[in-house]
């Protein structure tokens, strides 16, 4: 069964979601990340950014586009839709954007980061309902 955990109340997204991927790459798990193509982009380059010190072994995959057979060990993908990532890409999904993201059952765990803008919030909310009508009991870790 897949555990849902959200994180909410998240002031910076993007930064938290950095800090959040280098944790769990840095456990030794293999991390998607779903979202907008622009903000998946943006991502992209936090990661690269974000701390000077710090290197995330990650690539992009865009809607449609095969995985790159070289890079199939990578340990962190941004994937436009977390069902294009090939089934050995993840043990962890994070959801960054509005909906619920398809496909997600097949990951052990997903974690949902929803920001502070009253938008957020609102697609937050009906994410965890969804995960709820899914049978799943999601757990929710205040950031602010």
């Amino acid at each position: 069964m897949t555990r849902v955990d959200f994180h909410t109340g998240v002031a910076d997204k993007l930064g938290h979601t950095c800090r959040l991927v280098r944790k769990a790459w840095r456990s030794g798990h293999r991390v998607v990340v779903t979202g907008a193509p622009e903000q998946l982009a943006r991502l992209d380059v936090q990661l690269w950014t974000f701390d000077p010190g710090d290197f995330i072994p990650h690539a992009r995959l865009r809607a449609g586009q095969p995985m790159p057979p070289p890079l199939a060990r990578t340990p962190v993908w941004l994937a436009d839709r977390p069902a294009d990532a090939p089934d050995a890409a993840g043990e962890v999904l994070v959801n960054l954007g509005p909906g619920l993201p398809s496909g997600f059952e097949r990951y052990p765990r997903v974690i949902e980061i929803v920001a502070q803008p009253a938008d957020e919030v609102a697609s937050g909310r009906q994410r965890w309902r969804d995960y709820l009508a899914a049978g799943l009991a999601p757990t929710n870790h205040p950031q602010g």
